[in-house]
């Protein structure tokens, strides 16, 4: 029988690429969320589930702030803006440099719009050698903003710092029930999920800006008798030289992402997947408003 009795509603933000998927793979305990190197690797909010002790913690990882050049950059922006109302708390995550950039500040002025309390987590301190370094850090973001509840810096790569900000946030939790089930770690449906992981292996694979010009459908998601997934999948990209650079020669380049999506799919689905890909050219989707509907980026 569940212990939970309180609920705490924490949105995880900050600029492109500084971890904030990594922090909520490492807080749930598993990856639920798509990382790369690539900024804007996230598009949509993406809830995370913990529990601890009598408290349930959802995450709202969102996409990273930026300049939009696209209804879709549009869509993405929105999502941040939206993500910090009506939760407990904000979560502002920022790398270890001494300067608060526009994306940062534009986060805080929002924060100060909606009321809400703020904890800072500086992240990536494993690539510090010297930790006095992040005194400056603290003061820069502390000049700008002093009304952090708390300032903590972690590492979401080595977990280091993480058991000090479960604590920080469980100060914001309220009394109430259990949102999501025991064993559920995320509000995407498993379809999602597969679609999530073989854009992140586009984006490891592929070079500059061809997996940000893609998206992945899944149209077909059956389960057999035997428990092994059968699971079709289109993937549309915005010019026809790039349908050849996915597909590559002799299709090496969509076996190898296929392959290595296949293997992360079966890990997370906890059984055999076969996977059938095809790759369609869709131009200029990501300004074309019905089909960025119909993946679900609603910008209603």
């Amino acid at each position: 029988m569940s212990t939970i009795t309180k609920t705490a509603m924490i949105t995880v933000c900050g600029r492109p690429n500084v971890g904030k998927s990594s922090l909520t793979n490492a807080l749930v305990g598993e990856k639920i969320a798509i990382v790369s190197a690539k900024p804007q690797t996230t598009r949509n909010r993406i809830y995370g589930v913990v529990n601890r002790g009598d408290t349930q913690f959802i995450l709202l990882d969102t996409p990273g702030l930026h300049k939009p050049r696209s209804r879709l950059g549009d869509y993405m922006v929105k999502v941040v803006r939206e993500s910090l109302q009506s939760v407990e708390c904000a979560l502002l995550l920022v790398e270890p440099i001494a300067n608060v950039g526009a994306p940062e500040r534009a986060l805080l002025d929002r924060i100060k719009e909606e009321h809400l309390p703020a904890v800072l987590c500086i992240n990536k301190i494993d690539t510090v050698a010297d930790k006095g370094e992040l005194l400056a850090v603290i003061a820069a973001y502390s000049e700008v903003y002093p009304d952090f509840k708390a300032i903590i810096p972690i590492s979401a790569r080595t977990g280091e710092g993480l058991d000090e900000l479960m604590e920080e946030l469980g100060k914001f939790a309220q009394e109430g029930p259990q949102l999501f089930p025991d064993g559920m770690t995320t509000d995407q449906p498993d379809q999602q999920v597969c679609a999530e992981i073989i854009r992140e292996k586009m984006l490891q694979c592929l070079e500059k800006e061809i997996p940000h010009g893609t998206a992945v459908e899944v149209t077909r998601f059956t389960e057999r008798d035997s428990g092994i997934i059968d699971l079709d999948v289109t993937i549309y990209c915005e010019k026809a030289s790039h349908k050849g650079i996915l597909i590559g020669k002799h299709g090496d380049m969509m076996k190898r992402i296929s392959t290595l999506a296949r293997q992360d799919i079966e890990k997370f689905m906890g059984t055999k997947v076969y996977l059938e890909t095809w790759v369609k050219v869709k131009e200029n989707w990501r300004d074309n408003v019905n089909f960025i509907r119909s993946q679900g980026f609603n910008e209603e």
